[in-house]
């Protein structure tokens, strides 16, 4: 139930307490950069790894894999410790392979029109620190009677 809850409001923008003080996580769809009509997937690439970093063990586009205006890859390493390079297009984001700046081919995974709809098939432990990280925000939101 409260997983349903919290994928209403996935696109809010959120406050995460870190060890180093509060920062704002910035919001995937604010960071899109459009050159005429094509998104730059290089730059969108880094705004996916900006917006959910918190929430994975590590994260980051792939500097041995080509990038380009219509592809970038991504590697994250989940909570659980599993690793992933990930596909990042005009169609969503996909597992390409199964370890860092690795593609397989022969994989013919589901494409995700979001990085939350991908991590949360991926990794319970990213469900949990997204769900956890909500719920801070919104009891900062009750305490500041917003």
């Amino acid at each position: 139930m409260l997983w349903c809850f919290l994928s209403s409001v996935i696109m809010l923008r959120m406050e995460v307490d870190c060890s180093q003080g509060e920062s704002t996580i910035p919001s995937f769809e604010e960071d899109c950069v459009e050159l005429g009509d094509v998104k730059d997937m290089r730059l969108e690439a880094e705004a996916v790894v900006n917006d959910v970093l918190f929430a994975v063990a590590e994260m980051f586009v792939s500097q041995k894999l080509d990038n380009a205006l219509d592809v970038a890859y991504i590697n994250v390493e989940t909570r659980e410790g599993n690793r992933y390079c990930l596909e990042l297009t005009e169609a969503g984001l996909r597992v390409v392979g199964y370890a860092f700046d690795q593609v397989d081919d022969s994989l013919s995974t589901q494409y995700h029109e979001t990085v939350y709809s991908l991590l949360d098939s991926l990794s319970p432990g990213y469900r949990e620190a997204f769900g956890n990280a909500l719920l801070q925000r919104l009891e900062r939101l009750k305490q500041n009677g917003q």
